[in-house]
């Protein structure tokens, strides 16, 4: 079977991602925001339109890269009768001590050697094609106008020859970007080389604060740099993916719209920043999470878009689909649904904003009615039926992974309601705790030896590989061990890869292995002191990233194909996690 990769890498600064493949083309932007409809979005339909730069001879060879601990994006071309390179990036930089993240694209075509020309073609369309965007051509700019936004063209060749689709003779550094708004500083040269030159001293900064031990340091940093992206600077949100519909597996029919936050893929992504010693995306979370209104029941939806809106309403649209993989959704259904262990999560992401020496100013984050109020769901949904983390459609069951973090949450609330001497909250919190151990205990299946998914049911289930990794199972327990073993000899493949489950859904049978749950496994390994096994399989697991170092959602264990919505916070969440865990196993082992 043919391998199947993405073939683009990102760039970003918070307020959009857009994606490049190799050949320079971006073929997903959307704008203005995360979710919105692209601007050029050929990934899924060439009638979503595009952004390409076409060399007049034919292309031999291309190449991606970032620029060192990035999100700059190089990608090289030669051709028959030459070779250029085209930088990417977003602007992002601290002017005045105040962050700068224009809502602006800059291109630079840079000529490396030979004699070639080449066309600009820009074929902007909205309303996920429906509608194509008219280039008007000023004296200074391009103008693409919509009744949602503005954007302005500039560069230093003829914006006519542009708007029309004519050759350059590429005998010099082409500049071209997109903006927002007009910049004031000109010439249009020494603005993009000071915005390149500010945006990779920014990025490179970011990267020198991240605590990142002498493991897999270069996989964990293109990690942080990619899950940094997923956060929308405006409100603090954190995006689970930039792409919809992006294939579980090829026509399986799981194709779903990522690009809205749910509040559990924000618990993963702040859990891995903490870990790398990043706050300032906590705290934004955090502000995202206090501003969310509940429902009229007083409950929290599984997932907000990027503003906290609650309706999400999910529409099937006709279009083609990635390599023809129908349907294409946008909005997401999930939102009606309940689950639980959202609350759990939410507590647990709040723990170092009470705990950690680091943050300055910890007072100001003391929301004692939000934890009440949170813990007050807890018990709320203590003993409810919900569809769990992996959203089943047609079924509710009483998932034990729900149970893990109702216990984990109200663990958090304990430590929480000892540092601050609440000793209501105290009595309340080890009250749930256990209840949720109750819950826990009731899925555990003596025949088995091992919990299962729900209480009641037989099958097993990748996601509690986390009762040992959260501590809810003493890793060197006896449960523990036979717990592992029967998530092993069932879900694991040959070369290590996880399934979630293996019991029919919605859509019957899963077909692909789901990253994280190996990376769960990995962590797993190495909590149970089988060290070398962990680090033999995360060596494994890395080397199917993309060429520029990105996962997506799943993949397929006999061929190693990439497939789900791309790059996915999840995937790199747990390699990040896995990392650290293995980390802090070999410095143990160093003085022990």
């Amino acid at each position: 079977m043919k391998k199947h990769k993405y073939d683009s890498g990102i760039i970003g600064n918070g307020s959009y991602i857009a994606h490049i493949n190799r050949y320079a083309d971006i073929v997903w932007l959307c704008w203005p925001n995360f979710d919105s409809s692209p601007i050029f979005g050929s990934l899924i339909d060439k009638r979503c339109g595009s952004f390409s730069i076409v060399p007049n001879s034919k292309v031999l060879k291309t190449s991606q890269s970032y620029l060192e601990n990035t999100n700059i994006l190089r990608t090289e071309i030669q051709t028959e009768t030459g070779s250029f390179a085209v930088v990417d990036f977003a602007p992002r930089y601290y002017k005045n001590g105040e962050l700068k993240y224009r809502r602006s694209l800059y291109r630079k075509i840079i000529p490396l050697d030979g004699d070639l020309k080449i066309k600009i073609e820009i074929v902007p369309t909205y309303h996920y094609g429906s509608s194509i965007i008219e280039k008007k051509v000023f004296s200074d700019h391009i103008l693409l106008e919509d009744p949602e936004f503005k954007i302005h063209i500039l560069s230093n060749v003829s914006l006519n020859q542009i708007s029309i689709g004519s050759s350059f003779h590429l005998n010099q550094n082409i500049y071209i970007g997109l903006f927002e708004s007009r910049p004031e500083e000109l010439p249009i040269e020494d603005f993009f080389e000071s915005e390149f030159t500010k945006t990779k001293i920014y990025w490179q900064n970011w990267v020198k604060h991240c605590t990142i031990p002498n493991f897999a340091q270069s996989q964990q940093i293109r990690s942080a740099l990619c899950l940094k992206l997923h956060q929308f600077q405006d409100t603090g949100a954190i995006i689970a993916a930039s792409t919809t519909s992006l294939p579980e597996a090829p026509h399986s029919g799981r194709n779903w719209d990522y690009r809205y936050s749910w509040l559990r893929d924000g618990f993963y992504t702040l859990y891995a920043l903490t870990n790398l010693g990043q706050f300032e995306e906590l705290e934004m979370y955090s502000q995202f999470i206090s501003n969310l209104t509940p429902g009229s029941d007083g409950r929290f939806q599984p997932l907000y878009s990027i503003f906290g809106e609650s309706i999400l309403e999910e529409k099937i649209l006709n279009l083609d689909g990635y390599l023809g993989n129908q349907p294409v959704r946008i909005g997401n259904s999930a939102y009606t649904h309940k689950q639980n262990d959202a609350y759990g999560q939410i507590l647990l992401s709040l723990l170092p904003l009470y705990l950690d020496e680091r943050i300055p100013e910890k007072n100001r984050f003391h929301n004692l009615s939000l934890i009440k109020n949170i813990l007050d769901k807890i018990e709320l949904t203590m003993s409810e039926p919900d569809a769990g983390l992996w959203e089943f459609r047609n079924f509710s069951q009483k998932h034990c992974y729900t149970f893990l973090f109702h216990w984990v949450g109200a663990k958090a609330a304990k430590v929480i309601a000892t540092v601050l001497g609440e000793k209501e909250l105290l009595r309340k919190s080890e009250s749930l705790m256990k209840d949720a151990e109750k819950n826990i205990e009731a899925c555990f299946d003596s025949e088995l030896g091992c919990y299962t998914q729900a209480q009641g049911k037989k099958d097993l289930d990748a996601s509690l590989l986390q009762l040992i990794t959260l501590g809810y199972l003493d890793p060197k327990s006896e449960k523990a061990k036979t717990h592992l073993s029967a998530i092993e000899k069932t879900l694991k493949t040959n070369d290590g890869f996880l399934y979630r489950y293996l019991h029919k859904d919605d859509f019957g049978k899963p077909e692909t292995t789901f990253l994280v749950c190996t990376f769960w496994y990995v962590e797993t390994l190495a909590c149970m002191d089988r060290l070398d096994e962990a680090i033999k399989l995360f060596s494994e697991v890395t080397k199917h990233a993309n060429h520029v170092g990105l996962y997506s959602e799943d993949i397929e264990s006999n061929s190693g194909s990439q497939w789900g919505n791309f790059p996915q916070t999840y995937s790199h969440v747990g390699l990040v996690n896995a990392a650290h865990r293995i980390s802090e196993k070999k410095t143990k082992s160093l003085f022990w």
